[in-house]
Parts: structure tokens; C-alpha cells; sequence
């Protein structure tokens, strides 16, 4: 069963996804946008969490942040 972040904590992981992969949440966004065409959410948790070694956490919070941009872009 997954967690539900609050949208602080939500916030609060993506502050120091930077500091523990290396990398800039863009550069994760652009790599769940480029990879395999995953429809359901654990499944890019899950293919983020494998293909690139990612926490759970980690992996979930970039995922979600993904979907909340994508969903936004279909608004305007």
C-alpha cells in the first residue's frame, strides 16, 4: 500500500532530491517523460526505483510531481 504525502512533505522531498541523487527534479521529469510508456503511477514508481536506484520516497515524489505538471499543462 503506498503512503500519502502531505503537500509540505511533498515539498519537503523534492527540496533534497537534488542533494541525494545528484540530479535537478527537472532532469527526473525529463526522464520519466523520455522513458517507457507507463500508465499506471506504481509502475513508474516502481521502474524509477529499479532503472535508476531511487528510494521509494524519492521515486513516488518525482512521479507525483510529474503527473501534478502534466495535469496542469492539460488546463491551459
Amino acid at each position: 500500500m503506498s503512503q500519502v504525502f502531505s503537500e509540505e512533505t511533498h515539498r519537503n522531498m523534492l527540496a533534497r532530491i537534488p542533494h541525494c541523487t545528484g540530479r535537478q527534479i527537472s532532469d527526473w521529469l525529463r526522464t520519466v517523460d523520455e522513458g517507457p510508456a507507463l500508465f499506471r503511477f506504481e509502475e513508474k514508481v516502481s521502474w524509477l526505483r529499479h532503472e535508476h536506484n531511487l528510494a521509494y520516497g524519492h521515486a513516488k515524489a518525482i512521479v507525483h510531481e510529474y503527473d501534478l505538471r502534466r495535469a496542469a499543462r492539460k488546463l491551459l
